[in-house]
């Protein structure tokens, strides 16, 4: 069930609460770039972000002044037809500095950051892996989101797929987006073409997920348990909803749209503890974004979830004041030599650094004045 209580719909004017300017335009390659993140995980790689485009994973580190620079770059030679779709940062229980990475192929490389070798391959997803998130809260566990319709549970310290959501109450169509909660250690969201946002819980499981840590065996022998039902299913949008995340114990989740739905919005579960599946839904703000009007177009945050940045087909993107009521428009930002979709951003750890991956292939960075 949906209640719709008027929600509150922010305005196009940005309010200048922050002034950025293009500090640097970085052509990376001659393929789209679909995914670029910030490392959060430990402080002394805030400053260090990651990319990807066709069989290319590529570490960056933003310095003084704009400037921009490489420092190492993995291409897949196994898969020379890999087209990588997402990213993410991880961590063994050492500190070691890894990089999650999917796309076409199926198959997750977890990569050594610090020598761009392999540090573990995790094979079981029966098609493309269209998004990879990192628990921040223990970064040897990642979520992979996949055309196979289902959602996976992943140790990247130990290579195991510890839990499958799919199955009688799962989606009915590709997994575009997927998050874990920032507190509630159980509990995740995913969503898809088939609409709907979908909340899971670990509880029942989370032995499981413990035991994954102390597992001596191989991994494909580790006994993977399927969660086949979530605790709400919110049928809120009319199209794919391509990207969720939390924010608190509420949900920012973004719709394709075509013509109409030019917008992320707001909302808030109410979960019946007592009644899986059994759930109202209030939808709370709604963040207009113009011209954002194919599928697979992302949203970031900072590390504190202050502002969410997010772009368009047209080149631009929208940064929005997550902590205001009404919504308000931090910035607007645009230059005009980015006239291309940019499908991901990345915020810094406090938001004074933008960054967007561009479908020419392009690195867009804008600053704080």
């Amino acid at each position: 069930m949906t209640t719709i209580q008027s929600p509150l719909v922010g305005s196009l004017t940005p309010y200048k609460k922050r002034i950025y300017t293009v500090t640097n335009r970085l052509p990376e390659a001659d393929h789209p770039i679909y995914a670029v993140v910030f490392n959060f995980i430990k402080s002394r790689y805030y400053d260090f972000f990651a990319t990807v485009g066709g069989n290319r994973v590529t570490v960056y580190k933003c310095l003084e002044g704009g400037m921009i620079d490489v420092l190492r770059s993995y291409i897949d030679d196994d898969q020379e037809d890999e087209s990588f779709y997402t990213v993410c940062w991880a961590s063994d229980a050492g500190g070691t500095p890894l990089l999650v990475a999917g796309g076409i192929s199926g198959i997750i490389r977890v990569i050594d950051a610090r020598n761009e070798n392999i540090y573990k391959n995790l094979v079981g997803h029966g098609n493309s892996i269209n998004e990879v998130r990192t628990k921040t809260l223990n970064p040897s566990l990642v979520l992979s989101a996949s055309k196979d319709e289902s959602v996976r549970l992943w140790n990247v310290q130990t290579g195991i797929c510890i839990l499958i959501f799919a199955g009688a109450g799962g989606h009915r169509n590709e997994v575009l987006s997927v998050d874990f909660h920032p507190s509630d250690v159980y509990r995740i969201a995913s969503c898809g073409m088939d609409g709907t946002v979908k909340i899971w819980s670990m509880k029942e499981f989370w032995k499981h997920v413990e035991r994954s840590f102390t597992w001596e065996g191989l991994p494909s022998a580790f006994p993977t348990k399927r969660v086949q039902f979530p605790v709400l299913i919110a049928s809120i949008h009319t199209n794919y909803v391509d990207c969720n995340r939390w924010l608190g114990d509420f949900i920012l989740s973004k719709v394709f749209g075509g013509s109409v739905d030019n917008e992320f919005i707001l909302w808030e579960p109410k979960i019946k503890e007592q009644s899986p599946g059994e759930a109202t839904v209030d939808i709370l703000q709604k963040y207009p974004v113009p011209d954002c009007d194919i599928w697979f177009m992302k949203l970031s945050c900072d590390f504190h979830y202050k502002a969410a940045a997010i772009g368009n087909r047209e080149g631009k993107i929208f940064v929005w004041d997550l902590q205001t009521s009404p919504p308000s428009l931090i910035a607007r930002l645009s230059h005009a030599q980015s006239k291309f979709p940019i499908r991901q951003t990345a915020m810094s750890f406090d938001g004074s650094t933008i960054l967007g991956c561009c479908e020419d292939g392009t690195i867009w960075r804008w600053d704080t004045v």
